[in-house]
């Protein structure tokens, strides 16, 4: 009984160091991207001078769990309050303001595409003025909905997604 037990425990450590052993550090899904402070500034402008709401990708989510870009809003009111099922936000303000409705809930909410749900209206939020230096953390599920109506609005958003995102 005794060498049973012995053996069995031997055998448990010999597979859990050979297990351990197979085991490797992940390795990287895309290149490191760097943007200095001028750089950030450059794409700032550049969408300043682009009519509308406009934003370009530095990190692309296609085939990753992130999206990295730097959004600018001429004007937005009125947009639609929306849920991320499957992704958090984080906003970073470059400059202007906007004011953010967080919180909630979405009322008669419909789902745009899997797991993007949007709706005219919400109820129980609470408003927030942000503005140049800011930082946003909004968790997914949580109703949110940005207004700009002063001069203009930039932001970098940075989106966590649940999952990896489709490759385009």
């Amino acid at each position: 009984m005794r060498f049973n037990y012995f053996a069995m425990i031997v055998t448990v450590a010999a597979l859990a160091g050979a297990a351990s052993a197979q085991r490797q550090p992940s390795t990287p899904k895309g290149p490191i991207v760097i943007k200095s402070k001028q750089q950030v500034a450059d794409i700032q402008r550049s969408l300043e001078k682009k009519p509308g709401n406009t934003n370009e990708d530095v990190v692309a989510a296609s085939g990753k769990q992130t999206r990295v870009a730097v959004f600018h809003d001429e004007k937005r009111v009125d947009d639609l309050n929306e849920v991320h099922d499957g992704s958090d936000d984080v906003y970073y303000v470059l400059d202007g303001t906007a004011t953010l409705l967080l919180g909630g809930s979405l009322v008669d909410p419909k789902e745009t595409s899997p797991g993007e749900w949007r709706a005219k209206t919400a109820v129980g939020g609470q408003r927030y003025v942000i503005k140049k230096g800011d930082l946003v953390f909004v968790p997914r599920g949580t109703p949110h909905q940005r207004t700009v109506t002063g001069k203009g609005f930039s932001m970098i958003l940075i989106k966590i997604f649940e999952a990896d995102q489709p490759v385009k």
